[in-house]
């Protein structure tokens, strides 16, 4: 897989905010609704959809990218910053720094 680290900022993340603040979740909503376990959350930065990451069985986080387009996300665990954008295949630094996107 190909990953880039770009310092330019990602358009499909320009101007939005995340929804949710880190911490303040349940669960993934797809986990939630078939008994299924997560190991980490993700946010979709277009709608604030709450899914679990790649590393957890049911990798719901990607399965809303590729039902949605919703290009980016954003890590919802505590301390982290960081989101991902699916479009470009890349991290996004500082996702949550004063709740505003900077790719």
């Amino acid at each position: 897989m190909n990953i880039m680290y770009l310092d330019a900022p990602c358009l499909h993340v320009r101007g939005t905010q995340p929804p949710v603040p880190a911490g303040y979740v349940d669960g993934c909503e797809d986990c939630r609704k078939f008994g299924g376990r997560w190991i980490e959350l993700r946010e979709c930065l277009t709608c604030g959809y709450v899914g679990c990451c790649d590393t957890s069985p049911g990798r719901h986080a990607a399965a809303h990218w590729a039902a949605t387009a919703h290009p980016a996300t954003a890590s919802l665990e505590p301390g982290d910053r960081w989101g991902w954008c699916y479009a470009d295949r890349r991290y996004l630094r500082s996702v949550r720094q004063g709740r505003r996107i900077a790719a």
